[in-house]
């Protein structure tokens, strides 16, 4: 993937100088509630539109986070209501020059923090790797994109990171995207849509490409039509009575180019929350592109393990043999 230099400085210009000097929206945070000693918390954020999200629903939002763990030294928080889409933001001591834009579940209800976003993050930026955990606008609160309005904020959030590759030591051309279960999809969307256009361009950084080096969709809802289809994930995004042509729209496998970005996939074949069939769609419409993809199969794993719930089972394994392939593809130097 190429970017064009002159369009990359002048975005550099534009919003790498100027962003900084503005106020940020703090990271979504559970009022009184102290969190656990010694894990790195992201300590800075990126608003992704300096005036404000486009669209705005009728009814205002009020962004709210529940905690949903009862163990004092492990949150898992969940958040809703967004309505200033923000990055939150690990920087590791020593880069590597690559950045990850992940991307968390949460069935386009809430978007997860904890255990796909922060976990993930800091696991992340200990190798290395700047992390840049997305909070996305929800498409079923109301906002005037619609099902494209998840993808608009994952765009504008790699054109955003590019246009401050340098703020981060991170190489432009060197950005992926992971996400998880709908936030998988949501990876999958931008992996194969990066150029359709969702949103209307709002300043230098819209010049830049909202591709990504590659990309990792981990146990991701793809398909949105039955019986694949994750029926919370299809209901919220485009709606119980969506036609067959919007579906199609919005199921990955179904838009892949040609010039989709290199692919990991992950899943468990135990998954009794979102169908296995769903990489395997994906799969096989990468291979019919003649699209890199690798894939990685586990018996047993269930859904949602991310970091925590994979510990003591072979599925443990997949964050270093996601490593290893991001090596094959110019990555992970």
């Amino acid at each position: 993937m190429t970017i064009d230099r002159r369009s990359f400085m002048a975005a550099s210009v534009c919003v790498g100088v100027a962003g900084p000097a503005l106020a940020q929206t703090a990271v979504p945070a559970v009022p009184g509630s102290p969190l656990p000693p010694g894990l790195p918390q992201p300590a800075e954020t990126i608003d992704l539109w300096p005036g404000g999200a486009p669209g705005m629903p009728a009814k205002p939002l009020t962004e709210t986070v529940n905690e949903r763990s009862t163990d004092r030294l492990v949150t898992d928080r969940a958040v809703y209501g967004i309505n200033a889409p923000r990055l939150a933001v690990f920087r590791p001591d020593r880069p590597n020059g690559a950045g990850v834009l992940i991307t968390p579940g949460g069935g386009y209800r809430w978007v997860v923090v904890d255990k796909e976003g922060y976990e993930m993050g800091r696991w992340l930026a200990a190798r290395g790797f700047t992390a840049f955990v997305l909070f996305y606008r929800l498409p079923g609160e109301g906002w005037a994109a619609g099902p494209n309005v998840a993808l608009a904020d994952a765009q504008r959030a790699m054109r955003l990171i590019r246009a401050r590759a340098g703020d981060f030591a991170v190489d432009p051309e060197r950005v992926s995207a992971m996400g998880f279960s709908a936030g998988g999809h949501l990876c999958a969307d931008l992996a194969t849509r990066f150029d359709a256009s969702v949103y209307a361009p709002v300043d230098a950084a819209d010049q830049l490409s909202a591709k990504p080096h590659s990309a990792a969709p981990i146990y991701p809802v793809i398909s949105m039509t039955a019986p694949d289809a994750h029926s919370g994930s299809r209901e919220l995004l485009i709606g119980k009575t969506a036609s067959s042509a919007l579906e199609a729209a919005h199921s990955p496998h179904l838009n892949v180019p040609a010039n989709a970005p290199p692919v990991f996939l992950l899943h468990a074949e135990d998954d009794e929350v979102v169908p296995v069939n769903n990489a395997l769609l994906l799969r096989a419409a990468l291979k019919a592109e003649g699209v890199r993809v690798e894939t990685h199969l586990f018996e047993h794993g269930g859904h949602g393990f991310g970091l925590r719930r994979a510990i003591g089972k072979p599925v443990e394994a997949w964050p270093e043999l996601w490593r290893a392939w991001a090596r094959t593809t110019g990555l992970a130097l």
